[in-house]
């Protein structure tokens, strides 16, 4: 789909938290492989606990703990910033879905 090989980037304000190298493409979601800056320690026990809780299938706290990501961060296509995304990481990996337009609450 034309998405491999771009670099996605993390950030919080102007700080760079990470980069993602995308190597998968699976419509709507986009994988690669997750290189983080020092300070991404920071906040990577946010995405630890969103992942956790999504695993154990508790999704109302779930959104509250995906708040503070989503909140805080931002996600930057090679194009600019998007207006909201769903990102995971663990293990080196990231995989996540964007929109240029807000999600629509459900």
């Amino acid at each position: 789909m034309g998405f491999e090989g771009e670099v996605w980037r993390l950030m919080r304000q102007e700080e760079l938290l990470g980069e993602i190298v995308i190597d998968e493409a699976d419509f709507p979601w986009l994988n690669g492989r997750f290189v983080p800056t020092p300070v991404f320690g920071e906040v990577k026990p946010w995405f630890d606990e969103s992942l956790a809780l999504l695993e154990a299938e508790e999704y109302e706290r779930f959104e509250q703990s995906y708040d503070r990501i989503a909140d805080t961060l931002s996600l930057v296509a090679p194009s600019g910033p998007v207006a909201e995304f769903l990102l995971h990481i663990s293990d080196g990996r990231a995989w996540f879905r964007w929109s240029d337009e807000p999600f629509d609450d459900v």
